[in-house]
């Protein structure tokens, strides 16, 4: 295979052509490596509707040349039960907000748009498509990626970021012994709807399901995401009639989540059943490192799985910056530096996000109303949130001094 500036000790082979991947390309470009991108597919499209993506993840793609200007509104985030009745409303840190000069902490955006920025970010000849990887073999001072269409290259570093039926993560652990994590979700989004408060969004349960809208912007008009998340199971059957089967969910929910359904697109309704990975104590062998769903699929209770993502492969980067990727035992202490600053990390908000899954929609219904007057008339969800879920990412976020404003 011809490869125009492929220079041993610099050269970075990624698997998958999703937001991990071009992540960790900008990463490693900016640092003055060279990087192929091998997707199966004939073109690296994004597959979803709308994310929500947090001030750190939203301070690397600013590092890496994408504009905040059109990205979207820092957003109040409401918990409340199917009512509108306010269980607690996710706090912002106003010393994060001045360090990073970005207001609030989520941000509601369409995959396809911000995906679609980074794309715009990267070189010509980065990005090999139909290149399905098959398999990897170690050499002496680099690895041999082997496709199904019979080519082959020899690169420094293999990162596998094919998703979650990852075939580099495969070759590398064996068995990712993939289960269902009890849940389906249905994201969407819609145009603007007047009379909707802005920068304003809710996170709403019943003892069965959970509705949830945040405001957004596309392609620089507003609008808003939205999704639900039900009980499920592999094998369920999939409804017919998507609209009306949603519908009559929120047939008694408070507004304007019905209305949003009203103005939706059910052409642009993206439904996935979750499945989860067992957790990983490391993500890495030899000159090979997983990230993203190929190691560490994540629940949407963590809102953050294509933030992880992008996370990944700029702390990847960073742990690696100025290493001969010719040296195995330089290139074993960077993976180590990483590993130290991701996977527990990591595991943390697959867990929360798993166990916070299973509260939600596999409780039965005794215990579900329990639950429900619980985080309606105590503190404990807001304690939850704080410890399990804001905490580890704002200290992370402190310690991301190099993209402090």
């Amino acid at each position: 295979m011809s490869q125009p500036t492929w220079r041993p000790g610099k050269r970075v082979a990624i698997a998958g052509g999703g937001p991990a991947a071009v992540s960790t390309a900008l990463a490693f470009i900016q640092r003055g490596y060279d990087v192929r991108i091998f997707e199966r597919q004939s073109e690296c499209k994004p597959i979803g509707g709308a994310v929500l993506l947090n001030i750190p993840v939203l301070a690397i793609l600013r590092s890496y040349g994408i504009s905040m200007e059109n990205v979207g509104s820092f957003t109040t985030t409401s918990f409340q039960n199917k009512n509108g009745h306010e269980r607690v409303q996710l706090p912002f840190n106003k010393e994060i907000e001045k360090r990073m000069g970005i207001k609030g902490w989520q941000y509601g955006v369409l995959r396809s748009s911000i995906f679609q920025k980074m794309l715009n970010l990267l070189p010509s000849n980065v990005i090999y498509t139909s290149h399905e990887f098959k398999s990897y073999s170690e050499l002496e001072q680099g690895i041999e990626l082997t496709f199904q269409n019979g080519e082959k290259v020899i690169a420094d570093l293999l990162v596998g970021a094919d998703g979650i039926r990852s075939a580099v993560s495969r070759q590398a652990f064996g068995d990712p012994n993939l289960f269902h994590a009890g849940i389906r979700v249905w994201l969407a989004w819609c145009n603007q709807i007047p009379d909707i408060p802005e920068n304003h969004g809710v996170i709403s349960h019943d003892w069965q399901y959970q509705a949830s809208f945040f405001p957004m912007l596309h392609e620089g008009k507003p609008g808003f995401e939205w999704w639900i998340v039900e009980p499920s199971h592999d094998g369920k059957p999939v409804p017919e009639n998507p609209k009306e089967y949603l519908s009559n969910i929120l047939q008694n929910w408070t507004q304007p989540l019905p209305r949003l359904l009203e103005a939706t697109n059910f052409e642009q309704v993206y439904r996935w059943e979750i499945f989860n990975r067992p957790s990983m104590k490391t993500w890495s062998v030899g000159r090979v490192m997983c990230i993203g769903d190929a190691i560490h699929p994540v629940s949407p209770y963590a809102a953050y799985g294509l933030g992880m993502a992008v996370e990944d492969g700029y702390f990847l980067a960073r742990a690696l910056d100025g290493v001969d990727l010719r040296d195995s035992a330089a290139v074993r202490a960077g993976f180590e530096v990483f590993e130290k600053q991701r996977v527990d990390y990591v595991n943390h908000n697959m867990e929360f996000a798993r166990f916070s899954g299973y509260m939600f929609h596999s409780l039965p219904w005794p215990l579900a109303k329990i639950r429900d007057w619980i985080f309606d008339y105590t503190p404990i969800l807001g304690n939850l949130l704080k410890k399990d879920y804001l905490k580890k990412a704002e200290e992370q976020t402190m310690n991301m001094k190099e993209l402090h404003v």
